[in-house]
């Protein structure tokens, strides 16, 4: 998938580095509003960094909403799409790991925007195939990069060990509050990704 960045986009892993360490004992971001936090209490440091991952996919949601009038999700679907140019439900629920209901009440906003298109295969009409409009052709081509690209292309420049580490550690945390039992997509977004029928925004 191509990665994009307009100039009045930001950089979410950018702006909101990680917290680091200082040498009076307390930790804070580089943005200094944040309230500092003592390095001892582990408990206030793995909070603070989820809140922090929350208000960055936050940010991001409503910018893409704010400039572009889509959301996190929409616009993976747009991007997937642009990419396969002709691709089919259960191909495209595979590409972005989400179940093909969920894929469907995301391209009906998709469609109820304009942005694509969808029709029947002509050699199995079993199959829908999507593509996209020329208006979300327009729109692929100048939104900003989902944030999970902006994170996979930084994590793609780290150690295997390391990424195993990360990955570990945050699996751990969902086990520590007792909420394996959740199901959630590999997406980031704070809002329900197939919000309840008659929600419009997402």
């Amino acid at each position: 998938m191509t990665t994009r960045k307009n100039a009045g986009t930001f950089n979410v892993l950018q702006d909101y580095p990680a917290v680091t360490s200082t040498m009076s004992g307390t930790v804070l971001p580089a943005n200094s509003m944040f309230q500092q936090v003592p390095t001892t209490r582990y408990d206030l440091r793995v909070l603070q960094a989820l809140r922090q991952i929350i208000r960055a996919v936050d940010l991001h949601s409503r910018q893409l909403l704010r400039q572009h009038k889509i959301t996190g999700p929409q616009l993976i679907i747009l991007l997937t799409v642009e990419k396969y140019e002709l691709v089919t439900v259960s191909a495209l629920a595979g590409h972005i790991h989400l179940s093909p209901s969920t894929v469907i009440g995301i391209l009906d906003r998709l469609e109820t925007k304009g942005f694509i298109r969808r029709e029947r295969d002509t050699r199995d009409r079993r199959l829908v195939q999507v593509s996209l409009t020329e208006q979300g052709k327009v729109l692929a081509s100048n939104a900003p990069s989902p944030l999970q690209d902006t994170l996979s292309e930084a994590m793609g420049k780290l150690p295997e060990t390391e990424l195993l580490l990360i990955a570990e550690s945050l699996e751990r945390i969902v086990g520590l509050m007792q909420m394996q039992h959740v199901d959630a997509a590999p997406i980031l977004e704070t809002g329900p990704i197939n919000p309840v029928l008659g929600d419009t925004d997402a």
